[in-house]
């Protein structure tokens, strides 16, 4: 039972990511979206912790003190910022967040929304990836790059001011064009 709930659930959260890629024009980026999370590392992971109502990568986190599934996740996927963490040019710098390039800033959002929408189910308002992301943002210091954190943060705020539509054709009309100030 628990591998099909987690199934359903991956399945939805990926149906969801794709519908708003396609939305943006991101057609390719929607179809290949968390395709890792069948993968046995993830998968099975996902079995065992299933909750429903929550990442089971949280739970295996809290048993073991790290999650495998996503490390090895965030590592294959461009959408995470926990992607472009590197080391920094100077050596002063240390490991920081690298500017993400703008196409994978409009998959995080859209994947923030049917993260929040998966789990959320009815109880979804526009306004909760924005909650969500402020709640945890203060502890991300320079683990992602401010610009791209400004761009995510200015978006998530135009979804909760907004609405998913008109924020939606703002990243298409807008931010996905080579011209965009990012």
């Amino acid at each position: 039972m628990k591998a099909w709930g987690h199934f359903c659930t991956i399945t939805h959260h990926k149906i969801l990511v794709m519908r708003g890629c396609f939305k943006i024009g991101l057609y390719r980026q929607g179809l290949l979206h968390d395709m890792s999370k069948y993968s046995p590392v993830e998968f099975l992971v996902g079995c065992k912790y299933y909750q429903g109502n929550r990442s089971p990568n949280n739970a295996e986190r809290e048993e073991k003190g790290y999650s495998l599934a996503w490390l090895h996740h965030k590592g294959r996927n461009k959408h995470h910022y926990e992607y472009w963490i590197d080391y920094g040019l100077e050596k002063e710098d240390g490991i920081i967040g690298m500017k993400m390039p703008v196409r994978y800033v409009a998959e995080m959002f859209v994947d923030r929304i049917a993260a929040s929408k998966t789990y959320q189910k009815e109880n979804y308002r526009d306004e909760h990836p924005l909650a969500y992301y402020e709640r945890g943002a203060a502890r991300l210091g320079r683990m992602i790059h401010p610009d791209t954190a400004a761009l995510l943060h200015s978006l998530l705020k135009m979804l909760a001011e907004e609405g998913e539509e008109r924020t939606y054709a703002y990243i298409r009309n807008v931010v996905l064009k080579k011209d965009f100030p990012y």
